[in-house]
């Protein structure tokens, strides 16, 4: 079955059905990022990700790539790091700074960030409604690392994370995915593959079978 036109949105406050998205998984253009409608988007397992010269890009790729918590994978290394204690994590303490630095911080083979002045006033909103969390990465007193990203009470859509220190990224997503099997979260949205999230234990599942999770 052909994918239907793409989907421009109004003001209204919707979103077109998930399986008309594209082959790339984009679904729809435009609208805006106000809380509203950023969590109404996350609750139906769609996100956005656009350049500053773009108009708002909305995607739900298939097949998504998640990381269930109990399939954590923590390597031999990352085991002597937790055990030394070479990092202290927070929660909460710097979500800006955070988002600044995943915004600012050089990734190889990536030009510019789509972590806009628009998207970050859009987290920091959500943020503020308790909807949106940050993890910290502290050596020395020192922010080193960190990750944020939207919160659902049993899935946690990561977005974006950083490092100034080798390992202080993997820290914090390791810690954090400790802390939400505790609590009993399905899953941790990484939406879309990275060798390094497979290292971690993420894997790819089709779009229903995550909607399903999602929306259980």
């Amino acid at each position: 079955m052909e994918n239907m036109p793409l989907h421009f949105l109004s003001s209204r406050l919707e979103f077109p059905p998930v399986s008309t998205a594209n082959e790339d998984g984009l679904l729809a253009v435009g609208g805006d990022l106000s809380p509203a409608r950023l969590m109404l988007a996350y609750k139906n397992g769609i996100f956005p990700w656009f350049n500053d010269d773009s108009l708002i890009l909305w995607w739900s790729p298939d097949p998504r790539m998640v990381l269930f918590p109990e399939k954590l994978k923590v390597s031999k290394s990352m085991r002597k790091v937790i055990r030394d204690e070479q990092f202290t994590l927070t929660q909460n303490t710097n979500f800006e700074m955070v988002m600044d630095y995943c915004a600012n911080v050089d990734r190889k083979g990536q030009e510019g960030t789509w972590i806009t002045p628009e998207m970050k006033s859009a987290y920091v909103a959500l943020h503020e409604k308790g909807q949106a969390k940050s993890f910290e990465v502290w050596k020395d007193d020192i922010l080193v690392g960190g990750l944020y990203g939207v919160d659902l009470g049993h899935v946690f859509c990561g977005e974006s994370m950083f490092s100034l220190e080798p390992n202080a990224s993997k820290f914090a997503f390791i810690k954090m995915v400790q802390e939400f099997a505790e609590k009993n979260y399905q899953l941790i949205d990484c939406q879309v593959h990275t060798d390094h999230l497979e290292s971690l234990g993420a894997e790819l599942i089709s779009r229903e079978k995550f909607l399903a999770i999602l929306q259980g």
